[in-house]
């Protein structure tokens, strides 16, 4: 499977909520322990549902190769 262009990555302002988790049409997107949402980058479609749910607004939809260059919350 080709990986897309895009994929979501969420800020360390993270709260937590799982609304990106519930909305991820893939399964992409997990709480871990309650503390952040991590993004598995190999399921990650950068569709930007989670994206559009974020009440704290902490989720940006980037190109796949600036993934590497920001400090965000990646599996």
């Amino acid at each position: 499977m080709r990986l897309s262009k895009k994929v979501a990555a969420i800020s360390n302002e993270c709260v937590a909520c799982g609304a990106c988790e519930k909305v991820c049409p893939l399964g992409a997107i997990s709480i871990f322990r309650g503390l952040y949402a991590l993004v598995d980058r190999n399921k990650c479609i950068g569709c930007g549902k989670c994206q559009k749910v974020c009440p704290a607004s902490v989720i940006s939809i980037i190109d796949r190769e600036e993934q590497n260059e920001k400090k965000e919350i990646l599996v």
